[in-house]
């Protein structure tokens, strides 16, 4: 594959991605103790006069696996738009690695890794000739190493056997993966991924979750945006949540989930009964599931053993009973009023 042959065909197929490359020949970006990335007041109000994101004042952590989410039309891919200066924001600020974006993107996208809104491909080029491709556009990307770290990155996610095969060919998880190769061709201090599991099986999501927490051990840090709360909560060490473009929590993950009441569950083959005994000690927000029964946790002044006790007077077979911990998702319907949607 040669230069001129690809630059003769259309542009690649996909919506948008960026890859770490950047016009110009950007200077270092020098390492500071401030957050990876930091808002302030950030706005983007779009023709017509609809609001996106409304004051987003976010702070990302160095080092961490941070999660970004909020159901459908939240503002998360507008606000990794506004950070990666794909977009100018309408007021307000927002740093990355230290220097304000957009104005500093030819220094900062060099030490940024990316896959927004699915990858950017080159449908009639291979998928080791796309990340060739993507390479030579990198000012920053040392030639000599090129081949080499090709194939390191093809290996790293799992697509090394069908790095020969035609981009068009590959299935949407295949094209997750390639475009997430693409923002690993250099280390990189920082990495933004949209959704990067979108589209692969249950074994490719395990080994994306592996790679980002190597990603992770090795200093990087990554800004992941999904609509899989099992995920993030299983990957990620912070989180923030969004919701009509307003940033509603941020902060540990640990201290998200432990902040969402806990719920009674109830294991018996008599939820008509249990339920009605519940009900009748003060118990809400009660639901069955066959012969599972849940409620919301009882205040602190309620004793369990008493519950217990008046279920098992009553004549229920009790076979589990017990308080079970907050979840992320149980913070996030608290936090927004709302089940959780596709990313938006």
């Amino acid at each position: 594959m040669t230069d001129t042959a690809a630059e003769a065909e259309d542009a690649p197929e996909g919506r948008a991605a960026a890859t770490g490359a950047a016009p110009g020949n950007p200077a270092p970006v020098t390492a500071t103790g401030a957050p990876v990335i930091r808002t302030r007041g950030l706005t983007k109000r779009y023709r017509g006069g609809q609001l996106a994101v409304d004051g987003l004042d976010l702070t990302v952590p160095a080092g961490s696996v941070f999660g970004f989410l909020g159901p459908n039309g939240s503002g998360k891919t507008t606000t990794i738009r506004m950070l990666m200066g794909l977009i100018d924001p309408t007021s307000g600020t927002a740093e990355v690695l230290g220097r304000p974006m957009p104005e500093a993107a030819r220094t900062v996208l060099p030490e940024v890794g990316a896959l927004i809104e699915g990858p950017a491909l080159y449908g009639f080029l291979n998928g080791r000739d796309n990340l060739l491709r993507y390479d030579r556009a990198d000012p920053t990307a040392d030639p000599r190493t090129r081949r080499a770290r090709v194939d390191e990155a093809l290996t790293r996610v799992g697509l090394a056997a069908a790095s020969g095969k035609k981009a068009k060919a590959y299935s949407l998880g295949m094209k997750q993966r390639l475009g997430l190769a693409a923002a690993l061709l250099r280390p990189r201090r920082l990495l933004v991924l949209d959704e990067p599991t979108n589209g692969l099986d249950p074994q490719g999501m395990r080994e994306i979750r592996l790679l980002v927490r190597e990603l992770a051990a090795e200093g990087t840090t990554v800004f992941l945006s999904s609509h899989l709360l099992d995920e993030i909560e299983q990957v990620c060490t912070h989180a923030a949540v969004m919701a009509r473009g307003r940033l509603i929590v941020q902060g540990p993950v640990a201290d998200l989930a432990a902040s969402a009441r806990g719920r009674l569950a109830v294991t018996t083959p008599d939820p008509g009964a249990a339920a009605r005994i519940l009900k009748e000690h003060g118990l809400t927000g009660l639901s069955t599931d066959g012969d599972r029964l849940t409620a919301d946790a009882p205040p602190a002044a309620v004793d369990l053993a008493d519950l217990n006790a008046a279920l098992v007077g009553g004549g229920v077979r009790v076979r589990f009973f017990g308080v079970e911990r907050g979840s992320l998702e149980d913070a996030f319907v608290a936090l927004t009023g709302e089940g959780f949607d596709v990313a938006g």
